[in-house]
């Protein structure tokens, strides 16, 4: 279970939010809702560990999840709304590197959203839309010997298409039902089913 108790995040010297607490268990998925400038992306950052919170604590199963902040990246995937691709590799290369870090099979990722047709294209002639599949396609990434159970999503669906969204609703629903958790930003309604708002 991920917990968080009484965060507060500073940007500069604005206080970005205070006083932020919430829980998130196994199959739980939590839409987070604001304007923008609320504070979203900076929770998503701190919750990855990217940011140190100015008060607060940030738990895994009741222990300090920042306290070894290399074990806390390895049960997350972080999405964040840039795709973070080489525009120079394919997308089979692009997606590639992930699978050497992390495991799991490049071309059966590539098939959940649907970009097979598009692998050995370079990243910089995809349309924003696609280059947003592939950056979700880093999702579709699993193996066995190394769950993950947390996703945290940023703007997961702009740029994506209807079809898009049921893929990536498919994905969502798979992790949930084996026990991930799914925090996501957004100014869309998500295919998270059940999903908690938690507004900044």
């Amino acid at each position: 279970m991920l917990q968080a108790e009484n965060l507060a995040c500073l940007r500069g010297e604005r206080v970005v939010f205070a006083g932020l607490s919430f829980a998130l268990g196994a199959g739980e998925a939590v839409q987070l809702l604001g304007a923008n400038g609320a504070g979203k992306s900076s929770l998503l950052r701190l919750l990855a560990g990217l940011l140190a919170p100015a008060e607060g604590r940030l738990l895994w199963d009741g222990a300090d999840a920042l306290a070894d902040r290399a074990a806390h990246a390895r049960r997350l995937r972080y999405v964040s709304h840039q795709e973070a691709l080489k525009p120079a590799l394919t997308a089979a290369e692009n997606l590639g590197f992930y699978a050497r870090l992390w495991g799991g099979d490049t071309a059966a990722a590539l098939a959940a959203l649907d970009l097979l047709p598009l692998a050995e294209l370079p990243a910089r002639v995809l349309s924003a839309g696609q280059k947003r599949r592939l950056a979700l396609a880093r999702l579709a990434l699993v193996s066995p010997l190394a769950p993950v159970p947390l996703w945290l999503l940023d703007e997961p669906t702009v740029g994506l298409d209807a079809a898009s969204v049921a893929r990536l609703g498919a994905l969502l629903a798979a992790h949930r039902a084996a026990g991930g958790m799914v925090l996501a930003a957004t100014h869309l309604p998500l295919p998270l089913p059940g999903a908690r708002e938690l507004r900044l």
